[in-house]
């Protein structure tokens, strides 16, 4: 992909501007997670990646205007997913092994099927956007083929329940 097409493409992905923040606080709010939502252009604390990449520290999830809705996600998935040792220590890099890595991805689509204005879809098209690699080529086709393991992950941590349902709990 060409930067300008890749410019493109960071370009079309949902911020959180875009969407009304406070069904998303009520979704964090459930597992413990506050979201604190910064003004534009401010620093954003515990960001992994920095720029307008979502940040963990603690128990607080900093995000602006500009922060791409499945980074919000996917650092939620993060707080969710570690175990309580971890998150008691939580500031910007969550850790965890590569299952872990995969329940993530899957349990930030599970949370976008729960918001208005985002959903699973939305949210795959976006990770592919941003340029989230799996090994099938898109995140559509890993769910489809290959996010087992990380169901039977989730399922196993009660983070959702036989059904595939969300539980609203944190990982013990």
């Amino acid at each position: 992909m060409s930067s300008a097409s890749g410019a493109a493409a960071h370009a079309s992905v949902l911020r959180l501007a875009g969407i009304d923040p406070a069904p998303l606080a009520a979704l964090l709010g459930g597992y413990g997670l506050e979201l604190r939502l910064l003004a534009q252009g401010a620093e954003l604390p515990g960001s992994y990646w920095g720029d307008s990449e979502a940040g963990l520290v603690e128990r607080v999830l900093y995000a602006r205007p500009d922060t791409p809705v499945h980074s919000v996600l996917h650092e939620a998935g993060h707080f969710i997913c570690m175990t309580g040792e971890r998150r008691a220590g939580l500031h910007r890099d969550a850790g965890g092994d590569d299952a872990e890595e995969c329940a993530v991805c899957l349990l930030q689509l599970l949370l976008a099927a729960t918001l208005p204005a985002v959903g699973e879809a939305r949210l795959m098209a976006d990770m592919d956007a941003w340029g989230y690699s799996f090994r099938l080529g898109s995140t559509a086709a890993w769910l489809r083929e290959e996010s087992g393991d990380a169901r039977q992950w989730l399922r196993r941590e009660g983070i959702i329940d036989g059904a595939g349902c969300l539980t609203a709990q944190l990982r013990a």
